[in-house]
């Protein structure tokens, strides 16, 4: 067993991958220093726990400008009753300085799209609630960069602050939060990605109310692997929360297909 698991490695590291068409401009759910090239699209549906599909559309203007929209629906695969959020997320990246050989890319933006059901009410047991179950990112700041080992490899790291999502208490639900990540090329067709958002912005064990769990200030890893299908469509199946720090008895799975186009 442990021979064909040496083969299968070494396989992995011999053959780059090259099919993907443009650099990742998120891991899981961090986001990365990477853009879309000028005149591209990126048309993408994410479907996961509950039945819910997020179709998210981002078009590059420049090499280093991307800007993009999105919306969550709930329970739209499934039985139940669907469940629409209240607001389109907002995207937009702008990579000011471009990676060198000595020093990575650094890039701004801004990301309104969170996680999960959005709730929204003046007092719940112990106040207010404003927010998605996993928080958007917010403004954030992100840097990149990439080594050639055996394919690509990317470290990732950022910060981000979200001013506008609420739960009441504790007040430092808002304080600045930390993110990091890595994604590797195993092979022409398949890249492996891992990434850790800290929570520092999100709540301590304050809510068990009814069927409202949100994060525990322990922090969000996240895991995935993405397969180059063709030159121009990705599919990702990721395992988000591995830690379980909601009440959730399981690992949550999802599926994103991605398909990008020029214009």
């Amino acid at each position: 067993m442990k021979k064909y698991i040496i083969i299968l490695t070494l396989a992995s590291l011999i053959f780059s991958q090259s099919e993907q068409p443009y650099p990742p401009l998120e891991l899981v759910s961090i986001p990365t220093a990477g853009t879309l090239p000028k005149g591209s699209y990126t048309y993408e549906t994410t479907l996961s726990k509950g039945g819910t599909v997020m179709p998210k559309l981002v078009i590059g203007l420049t090499s280093s400008l991307s800007i993009g929209i999105s919306y969550g629906m709930n329970g739209i695969i499934g039985n139940s009753e669907p469940d629409f959020n209240m607001h389109p997320g907002f995207h937009l990246k702008y990579r000011a300085f471009d990676e060198s050989t000595t020093s990575p890319a650094f890039l701004l933006g801004i990301n309104t799209q969170g996680k999960g059901k959005y709730t929204e009410a003046e007092k719940i047991g112990i106040g207010p609630i404003n927010r998605y179950e996993q928080k958007a990112l917010g403004f954030f700041m992100s840097m990149s960069k990439n080594w050639d080992f055996f394919g690509n490899l990317g470290f990732h790291i950022g910060i981000n602050k979200n001013f506008w999502e609420e739960t009441g208490n504790p007040t430092d639900d808002n304080q600045l939060n930390i993110f990091f990540g890595f994604d590797k090329e195993l092979n022409r067709s398949f890249s492996l990605l891992l990434e850790c958002d800290s929570g520092l912005n999100d709540n301590q064990d304050e809510y068990e109310f009814e069927d409202l769990t949100f994060g525990r200030g322990k922090g969000f890893v996240n895991a995935g692997i993405r397969w180059s299908m063709a030159p121009n469509i990705l599919v990702e199946v990721n395992f988000n929360d591995i830690r379980k720090t909601s009440n959730a008895k399981y690992v949550n799975r999802e599926i994103k297909i991605m398909y990008s186009e020029s214009f």
